[in-house]
Order: structure tokens, then sequence, then C-alpha cells
């Protein structure tokens, strides 16, 4: 269901409080390897980069300049639509704050190569997968009750993903300046 996530790899991103119930249920449908016990952990979100560095020596100092780079900011998801690998997902707009995030993380991690260079970043939410009796209509049908959902991106979450040992590494609040 949702985006290839390689096992044990660093990932940043904005977590969508909405659509948490709803997003953290598809993936228990999926693999519940994947559902985290950390209740910070943000299964319904927009990433920011992935992969990302997990923990090392000024990581999280890196982390802490991309969350400052950008003021938090209001989006709305409603529109949902697929992209052409079949990963059915909802659309932030606008998408601004979630772009400037990605510019800045890229410019402290120039090393990364987003989606593994499968993807070039576009921001969204994962719902769902195209598949034995999943559509977009029909996902779209599931989330309804759920959308338009509203919500304030007020902090960058840098988590780990790995099966069976999701979890925050950092919480970080937009626009605040870096901790030393």
């Amino acid at each position: 269901m949702s985006e290839p996530h390689r096992p044990g790899h660093g990932v940043l991103l904005v977590g969508v409080p909405p659509l948490e119930e709803w997003v953290r249920a598809r993936t228990a449908h999926y693999d519940a390897s994947f559902v985290s016990a950390d209740p910070a952990f943000a299964h319904a979100h927009v990433t920011v980069l992935a992969p990302f560095p997990g923990e090392g020596p000024g990581i999280a100092a890196r982390v802490a300049a991309v969350a400052a780079a950008v003021e938090p900011f209001a989006y709305t998801l409603e529109r949902v639509e697929t992209f052409p690998d079949g990963v059915v997902h909802l659309v932030p707009e606008p998408d601004d704050g979630f772009r400037a995030l990605t510019a800045a993380a890229r410019a402290v991690a120039p090393e990364v190569d987003p989606y593994w260079g499968r993807f070039d970043p576009v921001p969204h939410l994962t719902l769902d997968r195209l598949g034995s009796g999943v559509t977009e209509q029909s996902t779209r049908d599931a989330v309804a009750h759920l959308l338009p959902a509203r919500a304030t991106a007020s902090a960058l979450l840098w988590t780990w993903w790995e099966s069976g040992a999701c979890r925050v590494l950092g919480r970080f609040p937009l626009g605040a300046a870096p901790r030393d």
C-alpha cells in the first residue's frame, strides 16, 4: 500500500493528524509490522525527503536547520489522485510549504537521492495502491467521510522506518531557531 520503504532508513515527514487512524488501519491491513508502537509516529504523513540519514553525528542539527527554514503553514487535503505506479494519494493544497521543506532538506543532505532515484519528490499523502478490489474510486469513497482534511504543518518529524521498529527519532518545530 505505502510508498516503498526499504528496511532501516530515515524519513523526514510532516504528520497529518486528521487522517492518522485511517492510514494506520490501512497500514495494519497490508503489513502490521510497519504499525508503530511509538505514539508520536505519523502513519498519515506527507514525506519531505526519503530516504534521510538515520542517527549519527550532526544529523539532528541538519534536521533542525530544515525545520527552521520554513514557517508553519496551513493546507487542505481533498483531491484524490493516482500516480503512474498505482499509488493512490491525496494532494496537499497549497503544496508550497512542503516543497520548501523538501528544498531545504535537499540542501542539507545533497548526498540523498530522493526515493532512491525512482521518483522526483511530489508532495502527497499515500492512501492505498491500485490492486485487487482497490481503485481510485473505491479509495475516494472509503476516505470521503474524512475530507476535506484541513491541517497545519507545525513540526517536522525525523522518523525511522523498519519492519517492527518504526519510530520517531526527533520532532522539530517549524520556523524555530535550531537547537544547540
